[in-house]
């Protein structure tokens, strides 16, 4: 049983956004690969009471945990995060057209800040506990190619753009060879969901493509039909990376 990071032994992945479009992919994808033979314990974390139902494509139930939070209450997660090894920050909301004071400060809350206080939390959560035997633990972060990108949604953008940076501020202390996580950065285009009915892309695809990059080694993964943005990302954060470690100070 062979982990991403070389590891062995099973590992728990944790969701958030689990109940949306490619939290369910993701879920479906993660547990492919446990029919392959890389033990796999998944932990769905929603905002709603209503149970998820997954199914494989033989169509047999998936085993899903799932645990019910709030945008606000990340600290309550401590318990769960505890047993964690792959945390997935991928929640969010898009307010197409919205502008007022109250979405402005909602956009901000659920789509950047909520996700900066899960990543120290669960930072925190790890260097607490013992490292022996366990594999290098993992964020990985949904900040989308809203980050540099238009998205035909002021807030989203100006939101992801905010998440964005603060994970390439903290990756400096909390990532990199010595770190005491893995942080891989999700960069995804535009795919079928309720937050986007005319995506270009299937949640299934982009799933795929995701878990096949991060087999790869990748800590910036990007799923895109826009070859612009392979290109300008990594540009992006590196410029990113260079000035945050240059102005700053641990």
């Amino acid at each position: 049983m062979v982990t991403f990071d070389g590891s062995t032994g099973a590992r728990t992945i944790a969701i958030t956004g689990a109940s949306g479009s490619f939290g369910q992919a993701l879920l479906r994808a993660w547990s492919r690969q446990s029919a392959t033979g890389q033990a796999i314990r998944l932990l769905a974390l929603t905002s709603g009471q209503r149970p998820l139902e997954l199914r494989d494509a033989a169509g047999k139930a998936i085993p899903v945990e799932q645990a019910v939070w709030q945008i606000g209450q990340e600290s309550a997660l401590r318990p769960l995060l505890e047993r964690v090894d792959v945390l997935v920050l991928n929640h969010g909301i898009n307010q197409q057209q919205a502008r007022s004071r109250e979405a402005t400060d909602l956009a901000l809350e659920v789509n950047a800040l909520s996700s900066w206080r899960l990543l120290e939390l669960f930072a925190e959560v790890v260097r607490e506990r013992p490292a022996a035997g366990r594999p290098r633990p993992e964020v990985w972060i949904n900040t989308s190619e809203a980050e540099i990108q238009p998205a035909l949604s002021p807030l989203y953008e100006l939101s992801k753009r905010l998440l964005g940076n603060l994970v390439s501020l903290r990756a400096l202390d909390l990532g990199g060879a010595s770190g005491a996580l893995r942080i891989r950065r999700l960069v995804l285009g535009p795919f079928r969901s309720a937050l986007n009915p005319i995506g270009l892309m299937g949640a299934d695809f982009v799933a795929s493509q995701v878990l096949a990059q991060a087999r790869l080694g990748c800590n910036l993964i990007i799923v895109t039909p826009n070859p612009l943005t392979y290109v300008l990302m990594p540009l992006n954060t590196l410029g990113r990376w260079l000035y945050f470690r240059a102005l700053t100070r641990a």
